[in-house]
C-alpha cells in the first residue's frame, strides 16, 4: 500500500498524493557549456524524463538554468550548494524547484532570503540530505551516517524552512549504502508527510549502480515509499531515465511502452533466442503500446512461463511457436522468424 504524502507542484508535474511516481535525472554537461546543456536536456526530455535537475554553482550560472528552462517542456530543478544568491537568481529566471541544504547556505537571513524568493513564485524546495555530507554536530553525535543521523539531519533542515512558514517541501535522504538508505527512508516516512524523492547516491559504476538502485529504489517502492525517483549512474542521464522506468515496471507500476521478457536459455535452446530478444527490444524503442512481449528459448515450458505476455515466441530448430496470451497460434519458420514476429507484434 502506497504511503500517501502531501502534494507538491513542480512546474507542470505534481508529486505526492496519488499522483504517478515521477522519473527524473540530472544533466552532467559542464554548466558553462550552455549549448551542450540544452542539447542534453532535449535528449532527456525525448527519453521520457519528467523532472530535470541542472547544477547552478553561482548566480551567474542561472543563465544556463534559464536557457534549459526555455528549451524543454518539463520542470527544471536548480541544484544549489552554499551560495544562496544562486538560488535567488534561479528563482528570478523561473526555475520550477530548488534543491538545497538550508544548513549550508549561511545564517537565518540567507535562508529567509531564499524562502522569500520561493514563496513569492510558489517554488518548492527539495531538502537533499546525503550520508556523505551530514552536519558536523550530527555526525559527531552518531559517529557515522547511520539512518538515525540522516533523519535528524533532514528534520533539522525542515525546521529551518518551517521557521519561516515555508512548507512547500520535498525531502531526499540518500546514502550509498543500500540497507542504510532504505532504513533512513522508512524512519523518515514514518514521521513526515512531505513527499519523498528516493534514490541511492554514489551508487558506483553503471552495472553496480543499476543493481544498487534496483534494490534500494525498488525496495522502497515495494514498501509504498517514494513519490519521485532518480537513478544515479556513471552514465548518460538518458540511461538514468531508462533505468528509472524499468524499476517502476519491475515493481508493478504501469509504465507506457512495451516490456520485453526472455528466459535465460539452456541447453535445449536451438535458435538465437537472446539475439532475437535484444533485436525485438531495439526495434520497439519509441513504441507507445503498453504490451508485454516474450521471447522464450524452447517450447517445453516457454508459453506457460510467459502466460501473462500479450504475445511471444518459443523457439525450436529453425522454427518458433507464436503464442498469444499463453495460447499457441501458429508456427513461424524460415530464416526470417524475427521479421515475422515483428509483423505479428505490429498487429496488436
Amino acid at each position: 500500500m502506497r504511503q500517501l504524502k502531501r502534494e507538491v507542484k513542480i512546474g507542470n508535474v505534481t508529486i505526492g498524493g496519488k499522483n504517478p511516481i515521477a522519473v527524473q535525472t540530472m544533466l552532467n554537461v559542464p554548466v558553462e557549456d550552455i549549448e551542450g546543456n540544452v542539447a542534453q536536456a532535449k535528449r532527456c526530455e525525448a527519453a521520457g524524463c519528467q523532472i530535470l535537475r541542472v547544477t547552478c554553482p553561482s548566480a551567474a550560472d542561472a543563465k544556463c538554468i534559464e536557457a534549459v528552462k526555455n528549451a524543454v517542456n518539463i520542470p527544471i530543478v536548480a541544484d544549489i550548494h552554499f551560495d544562496y544568491k544562486a538560488a535567488i537568481a534561479c528563482a528570478d529566471v523561473g526555475v520550477d524547484k530548488i534543491r538545497i541544504n538550508p544548513g549550508n547556505i549561511g545564517d537565518d537571513d540567507r535562508v529567509k532570503a531564499v524562502v522569500d524568493a520561493c514563496q513569492q513564485k510558489n517554488i518548492p524546495i527539495r531538502i537533499g540530505v546525503n550520508g556523505g555530507s551530514l552536519e558536523k554536530h550530527i555526525l559527531a553525535k552518531y559517529g557515522a551516517p547511520v539512518p538515525e543521523a540522516m533523519v535528524e539531519s533532514a528534520l533539522y533542515h525542515v525546521r529551518l524552512l518551517e521557521k519561516f512558514d515555508f512548507n512547500n517541501i520535498v525531502i531526499s535522504i540518500k546514502n550509498s549504502n543500500v540497507p542504510r538508505m532504505m532504513e533512513a527512508y522508512r524512519q523518515l516516512s514514518a514521521v513526515t508527510d512531505y513527499p519523498l524523492h528516493v534514490g541511492v547516491t554514489e551508487a558506483g559504476t553503471y552495472q553496480m549502480g543499476l543493481l544498487k538502485s534496483g534494490m534500494g529504489i525498488g525496495g522502497m517502492l515495494l514498501e509504498g515509499i517514494g513519490d519521485t525517483i532518480r537513478v544515479s549512474l556513471a552514465a548518460d542521464p538518458e540511461k538514468e531515465v531508462e533505468a528509472g522506468y524499468n524499476i517502476l515496471r519491475a515493481v508493478g507500476f504501469p509504465v507506457a511502452g512495451p516490456e520485453v521478457i526472455t528466459c535465460p536459455t539452456c541447453g535445449r535452446t536451438q535458435y538465437p533466442c537472446t539475439e532475437i530478444a535484444n533485436e525485438v527490444e531495439r526495434r520497439l524503442q519509441g513504441c507507445k503500446k503498453s504490451i508485454k512481449v516474450a521471447v522464450m528459448g524452447c517450447v517445453v515450458n516457454g508459453p506457460g512461463e510467459a502466460r501473462e505476455a500479450d504475445i511471444g515466441i518459443a523457439g525450436g530448430k529453425g522454427e518458433a511457436v507464436l503464442f498469444v496470451h499463453g495460447e499457441p497460434v501458429r508456427k513461424l519458420t524460415g530464416d526470417n522468424i524475427l521479421d515475422q514476429f515483428m509483423e505479428e507484434i505490429d498487429k496488436l
